[in-house]
């Protein structure tokens, strides 16, 4: 048969002829996973857009953070910097460090006060287990929604691949109630099968890539603190306070 033929057959009457046509002439099984499929996209989308503006945030906390601990000589000098910083993982996990150890030495960071024994090797592992603790808060925080977007990654494929396997089904059974194999029968009722699955693809694969993405930047952060943390124990040690 050749193309000319072809495409007379295709567009007989009633035939969809655009993606659009398919999904408002759709079966109700297609147009319920596609309208899931919508709902996922717009979620999806919402949690790119916030953990995009967090992380974006968090950088440039980061960033003003240490700054200031750079220009700081001592352990004092650092603490009243960061007072004046807006609150960031950086901040809260520095001030808790300072803080307990604020209890175990109350005093110790006044500039008035002599410099006492150092710390305890108990008390210095219970001020390592207060910085992992908040590193971890801050982790879990910072996580808050990457789970959803994996989900929706993982489950937006199969959805759409569901909806087509109910579409061809729906095919096969219209072309045997219709007695007849031709093109102009087969074509219409496969073509909406597939648009569940490009749907499907194009909601998940946004979702995959943002995930990765925010992934690594959790990562990062992470290490950041983790490094903080030490470099905290680090600067108690060099002032003579370990």
């Amino acid at each position: 048969m050749s193309l000319p033929a072809v495409l007379a057959v295709l567009q007989v009457d009633g035939a969809p002829q655009s993606a659009f046509q398919m999904i408002v002439g759709g079966t109700l099984p297609t147009q319920l996973v596609l309208l899931i499929l919508l709902a996922f996209s717009v979620a999806s989308w919402w949690l790119i857009f916030h953990k995009w503006r967090q992380f974006r945030e968090v950088r440039l906390q980061g960033d003003r953070f240490l700054e200031q601990m750079e220009r700081a000589q001592r352990l004092e000098d650092a603490y009243k910097a960061i007072l004046a910083l807006p609150d960031s993982p950086y901040g809260r996990v520095f001030r808790q460090g300072v803080n307990f150890f604020s209890e175990l030495r109350p005093g110790a960071l006044r500039d008035d006060t002599p410099t006492e024994r150092g710390l305890s090797l108990t008390q210095l592992e219970a001020l390592r287990l207060v910085l992992e603790k908040e590193e971890a808060e801050e982790r879990d925080e910072l996580a808050h929604g990457l789970t959803w977007l994996a989900v929706i990654g993982s489950i937006s494929p199969l959805l759409g691949l569901m909806g087509t396997v109910i579409g061809v089904m729906n095919a096969f059974l219209g072309i045997t109630a219709a007695g007849s194999t031709n093109i102009g029968a087969v074509a219409p009722g496969v073509a909406e099968a597939l648009v569940t699955t490009v749907a499907g693809l194009a909601v998940a694969i946004p979702a995959v890539i943002a995930y990765n993405h925010f992934v690594s930047r959790l990562n990062l952060v992470s290490g950041e603190l983790e490094g903080f943390s030490s470099e905290f124990i680090g600067t108690l040690a060099r002032e003579g306070r370990v």
